[in-house]
């Protein structure tokens, strides 16, 4: 390979692929060449300082810079102005530690805008969010990627200490939740919002009130999430519409969905709120 003219969207490369293609450097999320006249973005969902979310069609994606707030210079600056620029942007997202999967040519559907996130030494700051389309539109993402990678991170919030799980969950919760076309819509929840409504519920169904049916293979009360208002019809991925159930309510909630059953839960996860 020696030139982007033979990437093949949906492929995976490696980190070496991607020096000799684009002429870049071997490090960091944004990596601009000067003799491609490109900008390379690497989206790695394994990494937990930035939270880069597909809405719709739409990558919002956090610009460069660790620590502090983040200024429009260098690479934020090339992205920025990329759609008045010859430079071109190539999107790679990563899944799989060291699996770069190539996605296209990207480019800024919207002007960037600033939000609120942590920066690496877990103090607030302001950063960049970019706005990116795919130019030659979306080609979805195999489901077991998405859902592999959602069970590494349950893993990691299931075993993070209780101060953590809540102070992430009040974090990352959203009222707009993250969605990737797969083989079907994958809702990408939130992992510590889940296991905050399991440590909740303290081992007993929030719906029937009866301890969990059976212990997992780990010893603790086997519960699962269930958002009060699906997600599928627009329900948030927050604190306030996530409750524990046991599997068999869980499995009514989706099949009768009764309003007096979402009314209770509703009220029993405000008072446990104001409690």
């Amino acid at each position: 390979m020696n030139n982007t003219s033979r990437l093949v969207v949906g492929e995976t490369y490696a980190n070496h692929d991607i020096v000799e293609i684009f002429k870049c450097g071997n490090m960091g999320g944004m990596r601009r060449s000067l003799a491609t006249k490109t900008l390379v973005l690497i989206c790695d969902h394994t990494k937990g300082l930035y939270e880069d979310k597909w809405m719709g069609n739409i990558l919002h994606y956090t610009g460069m810079g660790k620590r502090g707030d983040q200024t429009l210079n260098k690479q934020n600056k090339t992205l920025a102005e990329s759609n008045e620029s010859d430079i071109k942007v190539h999107l790679f997202e990563v899944f799989e530690p060291r699996k770069y999967v190539y996605r296209g040519e990207v480019f800024l559907s919207s002007e960037p805008y600033r939000e609120i996130q942590k920066d690496e030494d877990g103090n607030a700051r302001s950063v960049l969010v970019f706005p990116l389309a795919l130019l030659n539109g979306d080609k979805p993402i195999e489901a077991h990627l998405l859902n592999e990678l959602l069970c590494e991170k349950e893993h990691k919030a299931n075993n993070a200490p209780d101060n953590v799980v809540l102070q992430r969950a009040l974090e990352n919760q959203s009222q707009v939740v993250s969605q990737r076309e797969a083989v079907s819509t994958v809702y990408i929840r939130n992992v510590y919002v889940s296991e905050h409504a399991k440590r909740r519920a303290n081992g007993y169904c929030q719906l029937c009130e009866q301890a969990s049916p059976f212990l997992n293979k780990e010893g603790k009360p086997y519960l699962e999430t269930h958002h009060i208002e699906w997600i599928s019809q627009g329900g948030s991925d927050t604190i306030d519409n996530t409750v524990a159930l046991c599997p068999n309510c869980h499995r009514k909630m989706h099949v009768l969905n009764d309003e007096e059953d979402k009314q209770y839960l509703l009220n029993k996860v405000n008072n446990e709120s104001n409690d």
